[in-house]
């Protein structure tokens, strides 16, 4: 627990709550202390931290990523069936090997799931002029979206080979309605071919992917089961057993998400934040017609995100630019009243963007080349916080 504790926020839980945050567990006397106190389960963050101790939910964004050292990619697998859950937790496995990346770990959650996760050590520790550290929530959720968008087919496959092909088996186990978990395809000859949709009982979970969320430490107890969450080799996860996990049982000699390792995730980084906007921009085209606009729309018809944007920004300047150049070039502004008007909106924000980083965006800009991102993208006015729908959007 304590070598797993180095500069993670951590949380005591004493049955149903949760005790002070944020805290720390800097010696092993303090778990026996806890333990004595009636603490029954440890949790730590996904972020690291320079100091633990100073971190606030009154913080701003920008604050919070100057106290962040790095982040940790923990994807929780969540199913009410552990054979489903270990199916998934062996595809993903599978998919991040395939991906280049190496030094993967994986812990049993406890209780129902499995914990997979890779340390910030394997990521770059820049992207383009961006460091690494200061990309969350934004990139674990997309590696998370990438992973499940790339293995649900073949997961589905799987689970209903692990039924031996009968469908009656996943409903009778689920308990959820034929229409919600079964879907119809036609095939080459134009016949329909029943295929399994995991998504509505087995989560690769990417709320948990969020700034100080916590997840159960290796070694740590799970009130409900009584459990252990141990760490568990990776290329063993479909022989796992509950029993395993026994208190009694447990050794604890396998460390849970080694430091000293070697970049090998800069390939699976680089093609999730990629991923998400191509097939976002693919739906759109397989939805919707253009519309070709004859004159350039005009500011007071502009939706309230953007409104808001334009009165300057803390934080997210650079993703609001990505936004505005994108939105103005779909409704008929020109390059250079693009570059124009950025500049001048430039001037509304408390800490200005270098001149620089405009030409630096605007050197290989198509206006009207591609799409701004859509409401549902938590990346963008989401995660910059201007987007408050009204009457407008809907």
């Amino acid at each position: 627990l304590v070598n797993h504790a180095h500069y993670k926020e951590i949380g005591v839980r004493y049955g149903d709550g949760f005790g002070k945050r944020p805290d720390i567990l800097p010696y092993p006397r303090d778990v026996l202390e806890l333990a004595l106190r009636g603490c029954t389960s440890f949790h730590c963050s996904e972020e690291n931290w320079e100091n633990p101790l100073s971190i606030s939910s009154k913080l701003k964004r920008k604050e919070l990523d100057e106290l962040r050292k790095g982040w940790d990619l923990v994807l929780d697998i969540d199913c009410a069936i552990l054979e489903y859950s270990k199916i998934c937790g062996h595809l993903i496995v599978e998919f991040l090997k395939f991906c280049g990346v190496k030094d993967i770990s994986v812990k049993f959650s406890g209780n129902k799931g499995f914990h997979i996760a890779l340390p910030f050590e394997a990521f770059p520790s820049m992207v383009g002029d961006t460091m690494t550290k200061d990309l969350f929530p934004e990139a674990p959720r997309k590696i998370a979206f990438f992973i499940k968008e790339n293995i649900k087919e073949e997961l589905g496959k799987r689970v209903i080979a692990f039924e031996k092909g009968d469908f009656g088996k996943v409903l009778e186990r689920v308990g959820l309605p034929q229409s919600e978990i079964i879907r119809y395809e036609k095939n080459e000859m134009g016949g329909e071919v029943a295929k399994l949709n995991v998504d509505p009982f087995l989560e690769i979970d990417t709320v948990l992917l969020s700034s100080r969320h916590l997840f159960r430490m290796p070694y740590s107890l799970h009130e409900k089961s009584g459990l252990s969450s141990i760490p568990i080799d990776p290329e063993s996860i479909l022989l796992f057993e509950k029993p395993m996990a026994e208190p009694e049982k447990v050794v604890p000699t396998m460390e849970y998400m080694k430091r000293d390792v070697e970049e090998s995730a800069r390939r699976l980084l680089m093609r999730a934040l990629d991923f998400k906007v191509k097939l976002e921009e693919e739906r759109v085209e397989k939805t919707y017609e253009e519309i070709d606009i004859k004159s350039p729309i005009t500011q007071e018809f502009f939706p309230p995100c953007v409104q808001k944007v334009l009165g300057g920004l803390e934080d997210g300047k650079k993703r609001a630019v990505f936004v505005l150049m994108n939105f103005l070039g779909k409704i008929g502004w020109s390059k250079e009243e693009i570059e124009l008007y950025l500049k001048e909106w430039n001037k509304n924000n408390p800490e200005p963007l270098r001149e620089v980083y405009f030409n630096g965006q605007l050197h290989s800009f198509e206006a009207g080349a591609k799409l701004p991102p859509n409401c549902d993208n938590e990346a963008y006015c989401k995660g910059i916080g201007v987007c408050e729908p009204d009457n407008f959007c809907k």
